[in-house]
């Protein structure tokens, strides 16, 4: 599974560079050894990577790579390969969105020359992702696990590839356990991947009732724990819809003698309706009873 030597020794000159945040620390005459150069490509005529693992692009922080991009220029270079009559792009997502934000007529680019197929493709665009940690935890593990099915590989051989603890690789892996709507809000951030977690091995609607309380109350990881393992040790009974209905249901009689207001009860509150600036004195003398 290792890299093509060529396209391996471009993408680490790159690298360097990037760490360096310096297009002169390109060796050119390196990358021309390589088979490789380096030029000023019309953007319109780079396509995607159509395995780019990667899904969500902050929209802020792509905008502020656009604005330092018109300011400063592209330090560095995206790599791409010739397709047709034009250029298939291996590195550099972030960097082609952004220049197409801007407007950009033309970026630099590194053009590889080499054979690449499918498998290689995908290859290369989810590990320049994952050892680049440009992905949120969804996408890493579904990375993983494509990496581990198109080349029928072991944790332990992953592990080694991308240079990540074993551990790591199979508790990031659990995440797809996950029910969707566990995973939506862990991509939104709405959740945190530490509560995301301890959310596995609990069924759909119990992980829907914990994520909501996390949000609602913003819950610790810690806090959320306790609640998930106070919750499996039978301690504490998590509140669910149908109670709270049936709760607002038993004492429906009474709420509706004591409250002397338009109103409706719910699944889980009681709408107050006021007609009009007088009603809502009103209640608010109400409120101010003893």
């Amino acid at each position: 599974m290792a890299l093509g030597r060529g396209l391996g020794e471009i993408l680490s000159e790159v690298e360097e560079a990037y760490e360096k945040e310096d297009l002169s620390s390109i060796d050119s005459s390196e990358l021309e050894a390589q088979g490789a150069r380096i030029e000023e490509l019309p953007v319109k005529n780079i396509s995607p990577n159509p395995f780019q693992p990667r899904k969500h692009f902050d929209e802020t922080a792509l905008k502020e790579l656009s604005r330092s991009i018109k300011e400063h220029g592209l330090l560095q270079p995206i790599v791409v390969v010739e397709k047709g009559r034009g250029y298939l792009l291996i590195a550099g997502e972030r960097r082609l969105r952004a220049h197409k934000l801007a407007k950009l007529p033309t970026i630099k680019a590194i053009i590889a020359n080499v054979e690449i197929d499918e498998v290689r493709l995908r290859e290369l665009a989810l590990i320049e992702n994952i050892q680049r940690e440009n992905l949120n935890a969804i996408e890493l593990a579904n990375s993983y696990a494509e990496l581990i099915e198109v080349h029928k590989i072991t944790h332990d051989e992953l592990s080694a590839i991308v240079h990540k603890s074993r551990s790591q690789i199979t508790n990031t892996m659990r995440l797809l356990t996950l029910s969707s709507y566990a995973q939506k809000k862990l991509v939104a951030g709405k959740i945190s991947q530490g509560h995301a977690k301890i959310l596995v091995g609990l069924d759909e609607k119990q992980q829907r009732i914990i994520i909501d309380s996390i949000i609602g109350q913003k819950l610790s990881v810690r806090d959320a724990e306790k609640m998930v393992q106070n919750y499996k040790k039978g301690n504490v009974s998590l509140p669910t819809k149908k109670k709270s209905a049936k709760l607002l249901e038993k004492h429906k009689k009474s709420l509706k003698e004591l409250l002397p207001f338009d109103h409706k009860i719910k699944a889980k509150s009681i709408e107050i309706s006021f007609a009009n600036e007088k009603d809502i004195e009103n209640f608010l003398t109400f409120l101010k009873k003893d």
